[in-house]
């Protein structure tokens, strides 16, 4: 099996791996960060918003069983894009493209949402650059202690 991966930021990444882990055809999820300056940053670094970096979720997937797409518009769904870093920029919405065709499916994805809700979306779309694990605390946060889950429940979109 092929997979391919989606990088993406929308806060507090235990939230986000939480949600991402129930959709159909994600194979796995990882929490970490990215976007930022520093080399291999830990918690601690990030949470201070010196190093660039955004808390971010990389997902592995099946592209026969979900598409890039579908992750796109359920990371639409799962927070408010329209704003861009409400509790810090580590914590902002980006997403983290790998190639030519990710690109374009995010921009059109992100303007037939942005023309759904009536106003602009300030997610962040960069290419995808080093991304650097989290803490082994920090993997399945949610799912191991029951807290930090995301407001949005999953549905399919």
């Amino acid at each position: 099996m092929k997979t391919q991966k989606a990088l993406l930021a929308a806060g507090c990444f235990w939230g986000i791996q939480q949600y991402f882990d129930q959709v159909p055809g994600v194979i796995k999820t990882t929490v970490g960060y990215t976007g930022g300056r520093t080399k291999n940053p830990t918690y601690d670094d990030v949470s201070t918003a010196a190093t660039g970096h955004a808390e971010a979720v990389l997902i592995e997937f099946d592209p026969r069983e979900v598409s890039f797409e579908t992750l796109i518009k359920q990371f639409f769904h799962m927070h408010d894009p329209t704003r861009l870093d409400r509790q810090g920029p580590e914590y902002r919405s980006a997403i983290f493209y790998f190639d030519a065709e990710q690109h374009k499916t995010a921009v059109q994805v992100r303007n037939r949402t942005q023309k759904r809700l009536g106003k602009p979306i300030v997610s962040e779309l960069s290419p995808a650059g080093a991304f650097y694990a989290a803490e082994e605390y920090h993997q399945k946060f949610s799912e191991k202690t029951g807290l930090g889950a995301c407001q949005v429940p999953y549905q399919a979109t």
